[in-house]
């Protein structure tokens, strides 16, 4: 009877709980959606994410978890079964969520939001909130989920497994081209913030021997405590943080500040490094303490936007939504907000992750709800907090920082008349003034979202800590805190970008498929940290070179590696007998693969110079015949770049679309042939074997096989060890 009523009163408080939690994230939408012209408070953004966030973690990631994946914590995941401490290490889930994390948030959910508040914060918020819910987080979680049961394999020698040599080569070549130019789009945004900032560069450098003192600690000296290690290397990383301001300041500054040049080959180095050496040593130690900062700070600017309550000075809905001629970036709202937005939304280089280090590190399958679909939560409200910092900013001060120096020109006052002449007003004392109380020469056309970001950060912080007086020291921190940022997703990268190589190169030469075997893994290393890094290296030495010929590629090829992760996913649901689940990433595929090929079709077929490659190829190839140079070239031999640029962005437009298309049709034949089969298709899943591992309980528990534990810390427990349930079936860490 006390049994009962127990489990009366517990399923009471829960049905109370989330009544409120459903209640909260309604009024929020409600007030979004309800305010006409009047301007709201960026509390009620806030609200609508986190009710929405919460539900959809509660239940949505619940359901597939338990109906559709059908997770089994009896299952032996690959870290268990293939444990040899380089590649393949069993470890906690709170590291693992940390690496996790660290590694997919890059620079996508701190600029994309930046610049689609062109658009308003309407579009936005709706996009980065839905889309993580039913498409980006699902993505996260469901490649996760199969890439861990075959053994880690990366996404495109998964879609070579299930979709056929076809498909599947298309996949393989697609997959590993786009990757290239994620890696370098990424380290062009790393180098750009620590340039000559010795402030941010010693900070970061200190991580690292911080990360490696962590994995040896934890591995060496003290296996299996976490906290324990938790704290040191918190503690260690703010006296980092601290002393990076005193080092700006004292003689040490021109030994840290390096310049974009030294930065690119420093920045090959360590991620080299990074992709060979044990994952227990650096990469999951140095992800897991960047995640304390990385979390930490948007929790405290969340916390800041409720005490400050900013009021959004964007509208709702802009008239660059429908017209498609904003200044920041052209195109209308549909398709390029959600191209534009990226990955705090849906993002394909979350699926190489979550088919590269991730999955050979995950102790138990039910880890796959809070580490796959947890962490992509996570990077959205990351995403919101980026949204909320743009729209707080008065839309002249923005328009002057975001719009491009063609439009702009060169001085304040030309801004302003600039600015006026889009409609929105700001003075040239007003733009001097803002660059004044944040310590910088000029904030006009300070592009690229990332000033835009700190701009606003440091406007809320300032609100809350330390008032006008610690306004350029916040910018500075943001700026910092963004170079942080965007590393622990360069190093990972790099290292699943080894990993694609070698299951690709394995198909021709056997002995490459083991992602363990040094002489693979040495050589598959050098070679993609070179590709990227040659990109990285002429787009630094030239403006209009390298990575900076690709750079308009990234958004597009970032969806269209969504789509292939998607693919992949119907079909291995499809072919697995569980087509009348499909819908789960069927729905996102069509929704990406509608709006990635319209986004396509309008950069390369579009008359307009401003959006189509091929017509800005023949605008700029016109006035090169007549011996006019256009911005953004400066010379004639600029011109001749540019007209190459934009060949190359709609070739390359062209042919990653063929082969995403090639893709889906290639599955499409797979789903055909297995819905008609009497019977579910064979797989490349790997055998059961039993664990031996206990389920973990709750998200603190005691007992576990530590973050880089020796190989003996699993096996050492038992059903009786303290916090380890012994249980099997698919149970989950306490929501």
């Amino acid at each position: 009877m006390m049994t009962v009523a127990k489990t009366r009163s517990i399923n009471v408080r829960s049905i109370l709980i989330w009544t409120a939690v459903a209640l909260v994230g309604a009024v929020g939408w409600g007030v979004l959606a309800l305010s006409r012209g009047e301007k709201i408070s960026a509390i009620w953004l806030l609200a609508a994410a986190l009710g929405s966030y919460a539900i959809g973690y509660r239940f949505y990631a619940r359901f597939i978890t338990r109906k559709v994946l059908q997770v089994d914590d009896r299952r032996a995941t690959p870290a268990e079964r293939l444990d040899n401490g380089i590649d393949y290490h069993t470890t906690d889930r709170r590291v693992l969520f940390g690496h996790h994390f660290a590694a997919i948030a890059g620079a996508g959910p701190l600029v994309g939001p930046v610049l689609a508040a062109q658009m308003g914060y309407l579009p936005g918020t709706i996009w980065i909130v839905a889309g993580v819910i039913f498409a980006g987080a699902v993505q996260d979680m469901v490649v996760l989920f199969f890439s861990m049961r075959r053994d880690g394999r990366s996404l495109g020698q998964m879609a070579r497994d299930e979709i056929g040599p076809i498909g599947g080569i298309a996949a393989l070549v697609a997959v590993f081209a786009i990757m290239i130019i994620l890696l370098a789009v990424l380290a062009l945004v790393v180098v750009g913030a620590l340039a000559k900032s010795p402030w941010g560069t010693f900070s970061i450098a200190m991580t690292i021997p911080i990360a490696l003192l962590m994995g040896f600690y934890l591995r060496v000296f003290r296996p299996g405590k976490v906290l324990e290690t938790s704290v040191i290397g918190v503690a260690l990383l703010l006296v980092a943080i601290v002393a990076g301001g005193w080092v700006a300041e004292s003689a040490l500054a021109p030994m840290f500040t390096l310049s974009p040049r030294a930065l690119v080959i420093w920045l090959v180095i360590y991620g080299f490094a990074a992709s060979v050496l044990p994952v227990w040593m650096l990469l999951a130690p140095r992800d897991y303490l960047s995640t304390f900062m990385k979390i930490g700070t948007i929790a405290l600017l969340g916390i800041s936007v409720l005490l400050a309550a900013p009021v959004m000075q964007t509208e709702a809905i802009t008239k660059f939504a429908s017209s498609g001629t904003g200044p920041v970036f052209s195109g209308a709202l549909f398709p390029f907000v959600f191209i534009t937005i990226a990955c705090g939304a849906l993002s394909g280089f979350h699926a190489l992750i979550s088919s590269g280090t991730t999955p050979k590190m995950i102790q138990k399958e039910s880890q796959v709800r809070v580490i796959g679909y947890g962490a992509m939560l996570m990077e959205s409200f990351v995403a919101i907090m980026a949204l909320i910092a743009a729209c707080i900013i008065e839309p002249g001060l923005y328009y002057a920082m975001n719009a491009p120096a063609g439009l702009l020109g060169n001085t304040v006052q030309t801004a302003s008349t600039a600015v006026n002449n889009l409609g929105f007003s700001i003075t040239p004392e007003a733009l001097s003034a803002a660059a004044a109380s944040v310590e910088e020469q000029t904030l006009v056309a300070r592009t690229g979202g990332a000033p835009t970001f700190a701009m606003g950060m440091s406007e809320i912080f300032s609100a809350v800590f330390g008032g006008a007086a610690l306004k350029a020291f916040w910018y500075h921190f943001a700026i910092m805190f963004e170079a942080l940022f965007i590393l622990t997703t360069v190093d990972a990268g790099t290292r699943v970008g080894r990993f694609m190589l070698q299951d690709t190169l394995g198909n021709v030469y056997k002995p490459l498929r083991n992602v363990s075997w040094k002489p693979g893994l040495y050589a598959t290393s050098a070679v993609v940290v070179l590709a990227w890094g040659y990109f990285l290296y002429a787009g630094v030495t030239d403006p209009l070179g390298g990575i900076n010929q690709l750079f308009p590629l990234f958004g597009i090829a970032n969806q269209l590696l969504a789509a292939v992760a998607l693919t992949v996913c119907t079909t291995i649901l499809i072919k697995n007998g569980k087509a009348k689940w499909a819908w789960v990433t069927g729905i996102p595929l069509a929704w990406d693969a509608a709006v990635t090929l319209t986004a396509s079709w309008q950069k390369i077929f579009s008359a307009d110079p401003k959006l189509g490659f091929f017509a800005q190829r023949e605008r700029f190839a016109a006035a090169l015949e007549q011996g006019q140079v256009l911005a953004p070239a400066k010379s004639l031999a600029d011109m001749e770049r540019v007209v190459t640029n934009s060949t190359v962005d709609g070739v390359l437009s062209i042919l990653f679309a063929a082969l995403i298309v090639i893709v889906i049709l290639d599955a499409a034949r797979i789903w055909v042939g297995a819905l008609r089969a009497p019977a579910p298709l064979s797989s490349s899943e790997a055998p059961f074997v039993e664990s031996k591992i206990p389920t973990p309980t709750g998200w603190s528990g005691r007992g576990e096989p530590a973050l880089v534990g020796g190989p003996s810390s699993s096996s050492a427990e038992g059903p009786d060890a303290p916090g380890g349930s012994g249980g099997t079936g698919d149970r989950e860490p306490a929501p």
